[in-house]
């Protein structure tokens, strides 16, 4: 494991942490993102692909769910470090405004950093209560 590319990779987890319990998730993605990222969610439909690729895909994917939902609290954990690589657990207490519906979320992240940059991010989501 190269001590650099882990320091690298971890001041870049640190940033993003610190962006997203601000809730400036746009500012994460605008400023640690690079043009190529590719984000994987574990479920998918017509309207919004499990896969999709380029800055400008994932800013309409966060702007749409941030449109989508009223965030009453957050919790964000982490970041999990290992070389190119790190984990940030979240935990969302949401209402997604078009049913009403108020719902508890947990994901796990998982973001892959090259040159500075997320290169990639998926998603993992709990299935049934702990």
């Amino acid at each position: 494991m190269s001590t650099a590319t882990t320091t690298a990779t971890a001041a870049v987890a640190e940033e993003l942490v610190s962006f997203c319990r601000a809730g400036r998730n746009m500012d994460a993605i605008n400023t640690l993102y690079s043009p190529e990222i590719v984000s994987v969610e574990s479920m998918g439909n017509e309207q919004m692909p499990r896969e999709q690729k380029g800055i400008d895909a994932i800013r309409k994917k966060n702007q749409w769910w941030a449109d989508n939902n009223v965030v009453h609290s957050s919790e964000v954990d982490g970041p999990f470090v290992g070389e190119e690589k790190f984990a940030v657990y979240y935990k969302f207490d949401t209402t997604f405004k078009p049913t009403g519906q108020r719902q508890p979320m947990e994901e796990m992240a998982l973001y892959t950093v090259k040159d500075g940059k997320v290169v990639r991010e998926q998603f993992f989501y709990r299935t049934t209560s702990p």
